[in-house]
């Protein structure tokens, strides 16, 4: 069958004829990304936004701020269509010192707190430990995928953010630590749930979290914390970019519903998640990005898709 009648033939089956003849137009300008304290945006190729964290005279240590400020950026970001995928990085020295001891010792060591165990208990629950667990999550449920670069010091609540991002990649000088226990406390944003399925050898996490000691680049990526080591900064961020624009350039729907279904299934049966994804597609099937994306590989050229 010639490549002419493939093409019609999938768009009588899956695009009424308001979609079958309907142009995709990407003209528009590019919404000004928002501002923050603690994080900087930018977009260093079209449709991939750039988050960094942007406190390097702290080594980038998480504060209240930023915790919040995680959450409406992610928010925002989520329902941006100029945004298909993100880079996330650290400025200055370090990915990320992990959290500000200075800043959260008024939450922890507060003298208000209420007496009674069991009110000051909820309160702190609430008012501090599942705001910040949002936002280490708000990066796992974004829709758009998110490649984080490390570079420098990962310690601590670093851990619990890139166990949150869908592509890990590091510099050479990186090194990684899961501190929270030199502190007297158990990690609790994110790591002790995610990184054994990201490792997948629980005598290793159970060493690295009960130790507390640092491990490198090599041993971040024989254990497959991370797909890739870059020799410095530069190259890590180069890379980075380069991998979110080729992600970008794919169909919107595609990637979101794949990051999606992927999510999904980590947390369920196969056979949970196969009807799960049969429930996505019987609606993503008739998506004008379909015919797309099968002209553009029979006619060798890049198809260019709307934004969702």
């Amino acid at each position: 069958m010639s490549a002419t009648r493939i093409l019609s033939s999938l768009s009588k089956v899956f695009y009424p004829a308001s979609i079958r003849v309907s142009a995709m137009s990407t003209a528009g300008e590019t919404n000004a990304l928002p501002e923050y304290e603690t994080l900087s945006l930018s977009s260093p190729q079209e449709y991939v936004v750039q988050v960094e964290l942007n406190r390097p005279e702290r080594r980038n240590a998480m504060n209240k701020t930023f915790f919040r400020e995680m959450i409406e950026c992610f928010a925002a970001l989520n329902k941006d269509s100029n945004c298909r995928s993100i880079v996330l990085s650290g400025a200055g020295k370090s990915f990320t010192a992990g959290l500000d001891l200075n800043d959260a010792a008024s939450d922890l060591f507060s003298s208000e707190h209420q007496s009674d165990p069991g009110r000051q208990a909820f309160n702190f629950r609430e008012n501090f430990l599942m705001p910040y667990q949002q936002s280490i999550t708000c990066v796992e449920k974004c829709k758009k995928p998110v490649i984080v670069a490390v570079h420098g010091a990962c310690v601590g609540g670093g851990i619990d953010l890139i166990t949150a991002c869908d592509i890990r990649l590091c510099s050479s000088d990186t090194f990684f630590q899961i501190k929270e226990v030199d502190i007297g406390l158990a990690a609790d944003i994110g790591t002790l749930q995610r990184l054994p399925k990201i490792v997948g050898c629980e005598s290793l996490v159970r060493e690295l979290v009960f130790t507390a000691r640092k491990f490198s680049s090599e041993e971040a990526v024989a254990m497959k914390l991370v797909s890739h080591v870059y020799p410095d900064r530069p190259a890590l961020i180069e890379a980075a970019v380069k991998m979110a624009s080729l992600i970008a350039s794919k169909s919107p729907v595609a990637v979101q519903v794949s990051k999606i279904n992927l999510n999904y299934s980590r947390d369920h049966t196969v056979d949970e998640s196969l009807d799960y994804m049969a429930t996505w597609n019987m609606c993503m099937l008739q998506s004008e990005d379909l015919l797309k994306a099968v002209q553009g590989q029979l006619q060798k050229e890049t198809p260019k898709f709307s934004k969702l």
